[in-house]
C-alpha cells in the first residue's frame, strides 16, 4: 500500500513539475508583413520662442499608418527638467494664437518627448493626406500653469516640411 502511495506521489509531483504551465515561452518578436513599419512621414522643425533664454528647440514628425491614422512625434532638446510642457497645434502661421486645433499630449521634460508614449495618435483617416494643406503651428509651452511659448513651429501650409518620405 505504502508503495502505491509513493508511486502515485512521484508521478503527482512528475506531472505537476513538467505540465506546460511551467514551460517558459520564448516572446515572439516578429510582426506580421508590413507591420511596425512607418514608411510615410513628414517632419517640421520647432524653434525656440522662449524669452528667458532656455534655447527649446527639436522637430515634430507626422507618421502615416497603414491603418490611415497619423501618429504625431514630438523631440525637443533643452526641456526643463521634471516639469510637464503643454503641445498644441493651432490654426494660422506661428504669431497668430487662434483656435486650438488639438491638444497633444504633454512633453515630459525630462527626456523631451511625450510622456504618456512616443507617440501621440489622431484617428482621423484623412489627417496626413491633409497635413500638406493645413494652415497651422505647434506651440510649446512652459507649464500648464504659464502660457509662456518656449517653442513653436509652422506645419502644413506655413512651412515646407524639413524631411519627408
Amino acid at each position: 500500500m505504502k508503495t502505491y502511495r509513493a508511486i502515485i506521489l512521484i508521478l503527482t509531483l512528475t506531472i505537476g513539475l513538467t505540465s506546460c504551465e511551467q514551460e517558459r515561452l520564448e516572446p515572439v518578436l516578429t510582426t506580421a508583413e508590413g507591420g511596425g513599419t512607418l514608411n510615410t512621414y513628414m517632419a517640421y522643425t520647432i524653434e525656440s520662442t522662449d524669452p528667458m533664454g532656455s534655447n527649446v528647440y527639436g522637430r515634430v514628425v507626422f507618421y502615416k499608418t497603414t491603418l490611415d491614422q497619423t501618429l504625431v512625434q514630438v523631440s525637443l532638446y533643452n526641456t526643463i527638467d521634471e516639469i510637464m510642457h503643454p503641445a498644441i497645434i493651432l490654426s494660422g502661421a506661428v504669431g497668430d494664437e487662434t483656435t486650438t486645433m488639438t491638444e497633444l499630449d504633454d512633453i515630459d521634460g525630462s527626456t523631451g518627448e511625450f510622456s504618456s508614449s512616443k507617440f501621440f495618435v489622431v484617428t482621423d483617416e484623412s489627417y496626413y493626406d491633409s497635413l500638406a494643406d493645413l494652415d497651422a503651428h505647434i506651440n510649446i509651452y512652459l507649464s500648464s500653469a504659464d502660457d509662456t511659448i518656449v517653442a513653436s513651429g509652422d506645419i502644413g501650409a506655413n512651412a515646407e516640411p524639413v524631411e519627408t518620405n
